[in-house]
């Protein structure tokens, strides 16, 4: 059967899309498709796991994840976004979250979230007949259309919609300065863990605050449950679909399980308190997030499904390294709400027995958009060319089959690093080279040997270069300290007419596939009178829709 699923805009000429050679998994329809067990923690550091040279030299073993690598495949120029909401967003759409409108996170009590329009893994997924599952953080939205039963998940099972430490802002013990009355906003519009199935009722199981306390059901009532032991109930329903699905062993399913560890506050489960071998609170949390996945995973291996399942582990964004102690450590520049490596470049490892070779080491340039190519490709699935509304639709998204079966590499040869508000790419790479024109972040903070230690993350202004960028070579230099552009010996000016047609590429695109609306929209830049008095557009603007300044969430 000819089978067709698009590359994404690096295959974009003008507004023609160019489509792939049909892929050899596609063609197999006769086999027997792949379950799909994909884990995303939460804000974890590049150079915080075993495999990439972090585990028990840092204080923190992951015995767990050194497995996984020991058993499959470990990408080290895997790519996310720079936050928690476009990241999980680029994941779930296989699209740049400007395309969706989810650039930053709305903040708790505003609704909005993941257009009704979009198509994720799950609804992709399920129109090759997979069984779908979501358990654990979310971060798309609130609002019904927005939920994961709402977006081709079957069920949805402990819930959690907002950033960790959102569920501490109602607690008077963290903040007792809080003004009354905003306190008892919060603590009416933040909702707790939320359970349901497609096409019926969502129930909240529980209330969520940041103290030590594990009471889920109180006098036969929804209870609170703290950060603390989140993740464990997330565990549990990982665990419990599991062992439901070993007894349906011809429905293949795809379960995404998120936990919350390790975005700050780190709160270690009292079982995990002290067990790292520095006694941090962060070191503990890595230690608890790699138990909870290595027993997910001999759950997977106990009922033989391990046999026939990808499974696939990858984090959300890079170290948020601003809130040191609390935090991931990374060994390139910047840190998460960046565009340098630091935000963007995180761990990811694929193990399939029988596909993958085991302890095999990769350094093409992928990630999280892809696995919305990859995933349908072995699951057998064409990606749509109409969006869930009708309307013609683009996928950001190479299939990485080739990749991890071994029959080829990566057909991206690009890569486009976004921030909030930004329409064109702040930085690109291609190949070995990057280009950085929005050097956001460090606030433009002098190339060499310091250059690392500047993070700043948002805290950063905006600073855009693009008459005269800074150019890396991130093969000699990942650490983005010596800016070659015109340096007397390697300058690599000419790659300026590289990524000036890569930038060209993406910007057509918009044109003939406009982004959708902004889903939640922070304060970018003064209104200024001498606009007010220029501009009609400005009048009508205000007039309409007023000036929007939400209170900063840090994502």
């Amino acid at each position: 059967m000819n089978r067709r699923i698009i590359c994404g805009v690096g295959a974009l000429a003008a507004s023609t899309v160019l489509w792939c050679t049909p892929s050899t998994l596609q063609a197999q329809e006769a086999q027997t498709k792949p379950n799909i067990l994909f884990i995303v923690s939460d804000d974890t550091g590049y150079g915080d796991l075993g495999p990439y040279g972090g585990g028990e030299g840092r204080g923190m073993p992951t015995p767990n994840i050194d497995r996984l690598a020991d058993e499959g495949m470990t990408f080290f120029s895997f790519y996310a976004q720079p936050s928690c909401t476009p990241g999980r967003a680029a994941m779930q759409t296989g699209r740049i979250p400007n395309r969706s409108g989810m650039t930053t996170v709305a903040f708790q009590g505003q609704g909005g979230g993941l257009p009704a329009a979009e198509w994720t893994l799950a609804s992709v997924l399920k129109r090759g007949g997979y069984q779908t599952y979501f358990t654990g953080k979310w971060h798309l939205g609130e609002a019904d259309y927005a939920l994961p039963i709402a977006q081709g998940y079957d069920e949805m099972k402990y819930v959690g919609l907002y950033h960790l430490n959102a569920y501490t802002y109602a607690d008077p013990t963290w903040f007792p300065d809080m003004d009354p009355d905003l306190r008892a906003m919060f603590q009416k519009v933040t909702k707790g863990s939320l359970s349901g199935k497609a096409g019926g009722e969502v129930t909240e199981d529980f209330k969520i605050n940041g103290q030590y306390v594990d009471t889920p059901v109180i006098d036969g009532k929804p209870g609170v449950v703290g950060v603390p032991f989140f993740d464990g109930y997330v565990e549990k329903a990982a665990i419990e679909f599991l062992d439901a699905a070993a007894k349906k062993p011809d429905q293949p399913f795809f379960i995404n399980v998120n936990f919350m560890k390790v975005h700050q506050p780190n709160l270690p489960a009292p079982e995990f308190q002290h067990k790292s071998l520095s006694k941090s609170k962060y070191a503990d949390s890595v230690v608890e997030l790699d138990t909870r996945i290595g027993r997910i995973l001999d759950k997977l291996r106990e009922t033989g499904m391990d046999r026939n399942t990808l499974v696939f582990y990858t984090t959300d964004n890079g170290a948020w390294q601003d809130v040191y102690p609390d935090a991931g450590y990374t060994p390139f520049r910047g840190s998460k709400g960046t565009l340098r490596e630091g935000g963007n470049r995180v761990p990811a490892i694929a193990v399939w027995p029988g596909k993958i070779k085991p302890r095999t080491k990769n350094h093409d340039i992928v990630g999280g958009l892809d696995l919305m190519a990859t995933f349908a490709a072995v699951g057998a699935v064409p990606l749509p060319d109409k969006d869930r509304e009708d309307k013609p639709i683009i996928f950001d998204s190479y299939d990485m089959s080739p990749v991890l079966l071994g029959t080829g590499k990566s057909a991206r040869k690009s890569w486009f690093y976004f921030t909030e508000n930004e329409l064109s790419p702040g930085a690109i790479r291609v190949n070995n080279y990057k280009f950085a024109f929005n050097i956001r972040g460090d606030d433009g903070a002098s190339t060499g040997g310091l250059a690392v230690d500047s993070n700043l993350g948002w805290k950063g202004a905006e600073k855009y270069v693009a008459t005269v960028p800074q150019v890396f070579d991130l093969w000699q230099d990942p650490q983005e300290r010596y800016d070659i552009f015109m340096n007397n010996f390697t300058e690599r000016t000419w790659m300026g007419v590289v990524m000036g047609e890569e930038l060209k590429k993406i910007m057509t695109t918009y044109v003939q596939y406009p982004p959708r609306k902004p889903q939640s929209l922070t304060y970018n830049g003064p209104i200024t009178l001498s606009d007010y008095q220029r501009f009609q557009w400005v009048r009508d603007s205000l007039a309409k829709e007023g000036v929007n300044i939400p209170i900063p969430t840090g994502n």
